[in-house]
């Protein structure tokens, strides 16, 4: 224990000393340093940034806890965005760094109006605040209360009192990442943010493929890893199948509808994740580094998907709860000295998406409120301290709410529904914004308010909850941003824009695309719809 304590805090403090040293002479005290790194973010900070953003604890305890109950078929959460990092990099970044924004509401509020740009940046801080950031801070504390088997530390901790000793672990890791994570975020700004994540994705990405190989190892004995793979691969043959059945999370049907939709957003549209890509050097910084991000997140599934089903392979018949799963793997089969640099690796994780999604927020209320609508003429200095103390308030709430999520049954399939309340309106409204010239900024409005209304209404509220079950949510999420299209549409044509909108270029960064883009997107489309033809079983759908 004491050599995983010291190695965990060995490589949590190289990190830590690394980013201080490339850093240290950046602009921190301008808006656009502070906020956007300068605009100097190059492909390579880009697509590390945003995989590691991305590759959190959520990712990694949650979705190998979804592969521990439904099997292969949860990679559709990896495997299916690699389309929507392509339409990013076609479509929307070159609008974004056409019209030079931090962030998403600017941009609607350039294509609509003052009023469409604060009820987005509202919709987004609600969401952040009360949904995101403490699912990032759960799911990390409890992939680390297994990894670096905190119960034992703790095992003496006196029964008679009131708080038993895994809610106490849950506190405590969720409050030092919490606090660690908002140093990150609010003293460093996004290009500390960029190059942390750049760093410990570099661990991450060796550590879960060392949980990988590990555990095929352990499953194989004497034969190996290839031994290991055949023992799974003939245990599971049924659910390794890329098809997901009508019981699972992710029905196949489900794919086309809300599933895609989740992906657009998250990819295209989501502040915490696309606000690196806004900071690019050029577009082809940008279009590099979202492309990458892409190749990278077709091996997803090696690290994120098998060991959640290795997993099932050894603790099936143990009764544990999903989200437990690769914990509790880690714990199984890494060798003792790497326990610490994986649990750092992890923290990592912990911290990229924490300090991410909490330098959005920051960004979100000093850029869209605070300056647009609070203080006007405040100065810069003004804008970037009010940003730094609305971040720590946001993540005391985060952290005071993130351990009230340990009753739930499966945090990812939370998380996912949880997202589409705020996903699919956004989506929606931004993608009209970007296709049509004539629809008004009222009905921006209407989809934004209207949406955020009925999914939240359609979750909630009885008797329409039912219904919502009895479609899936998924489905229920693509009918709703159906019919905000539609809705949008048609007031466009009631009451459209006087004026055709005409998208400005600002001149903000070098607007020249990678020439290679086009073929690069194509490339990884077709290894997608290959990676699902070999799995597929179509079967499925009949029973």
């Amino acid at each position: 224990m004491l050599m995983t304590i010291l190695s965990f805090l060995f490589f949590t403090g190289l990190v830590a000393f690394l980013t201080w040293r490339i850093t240290r002479r950046d602009d921190h005290a301008s808006s656009s340093g502070y906020f956007l790194a300068g605009r100097s973010l190059t492909f390579p900070l880009i697509a590390g940034s945003l995989l590691l953003t991305n590759l959190s604890t959520e990712q990694m305890v949650g979705l190998n806890g979804a592969a521990f109950t439904d099997g292969l078929c949860v990679m559709v959460w990896e495997v299916l965005c690699v389309i929507a990092l392509v339409f990013m990099a076609w479509f929307f970044l070159p609008r974004f760094l056409k019209s030079g924004v931090a962030t998403v509401p600017e941009y609607l509020g350039i294509r609509f109006d003052h009023q469409t740009q604060v009820i987005t940046n509202l919709i987004f801080l609600v969401a952040y605040v009360g949904i995101l950031l403490p699912i990032i801070l759960y799911t990390g504390a409890t992939g680390m209360i297994d990894i670096l088997d905190i119960h034992s530390i703790l095992g003496s901790w006196p029964e008679s009192l009131d708080i038993d000793a895994h809610t106490l672990a849950l506190w405590l890791i969720v409050w030092i990442v919490g606090i660690i994570g908002s140093i990150y975020a609010l003293f460093g700004g996004l290009r500390t943010v960029a190059v942390s994540d750049t760093l410990n994705g570099i661990g991450l990405l060796v550590g879960g493929f060392l949980i990988t190989g590990f555990a095929l190892a352990t499953l194989g004995g004497e034969g190996g890893i290839s031994a290991g793979a055949s023992q799974i691969f003939e245990e599971q043959k049924e659910r390794f199948n890329s098809i997901g059945s009508r019981t699972s999370s992710v029905p196949f049907g489900a794919v086309f509808s809300g599933i895609f939709l989740l992906h657009l957003f998250y990819w295209t549209t989501n502040q915490q994740i696309i606000q690196r890509t806004l900071g690019a050097s050029s577009l082809a910084e940008g279009q590099k580094g979202v492309l990458l991000t892409g190749a990278l997140k077709l091996l997803g599934p090696l690290y994120l998907v098998i060991p959640g089903m290795i997993a099932f392979t050894m603790f099936a018949g143990d009764n544990i709860k999903a989200d437990r799963a690769y914990g509790l793997l880690v714990q199984h089969v890494l060798p003792a000295p790497l326990t610490g640099f994986f649990a750092a690796a992890m923290i990592g994780a912990i911290l990229s998406s924490f300090n991410s999604a909490l330098n959005s927020s920051c960004t979100l209320f000093s850029l869209g409120l605070y300056k647009n609508v609070f203080q006007p003429n405040a100065s810069e200095a003004a804008v970037v301290k009010s940003g730094k103390v609305f971040g720590w308030i946001v993540a005391v709430v985060a952290m005071s709410i993130a351990p009230l999520l340990a009753n739930t049954t499966s945090i990812f399939g939370y998380l996912q529904k949880m997202n589409g309340i705020y996903f699919i309106p956004i989506f929606a409204v931004v993608l009209i914004g970007m296709l049509t010239k004539r629809v008004p900024s009222i009905a921006a409005k209407a989809g934004l308010i209207v949406g955020f209304t009925v999914i939240a209404i359609g979750y909630f509220v009885y008797p329409f909850s039912t219904i919502v079950t009895s479609l899936h949510e998924y489905h229920f999420l693509g009918l709703v941003f159906s019919w905000l299209v539609i809705l949008m549409l048609i007031i466009g044509e009631i009451a459209p824009r006087e004026t055709e909108f005409e998208q400005e270029d600002v001149g903000a960064v070098d607007m020249t695309p990678w020439q290679l883009a086009k073929p690069a997107g194509y490339i990884l489309i077709l290894i997608v719809f290959t990676i699902y033809a070999t799995f597929a079983n179509f079967s499925v759908l009949a029973s």
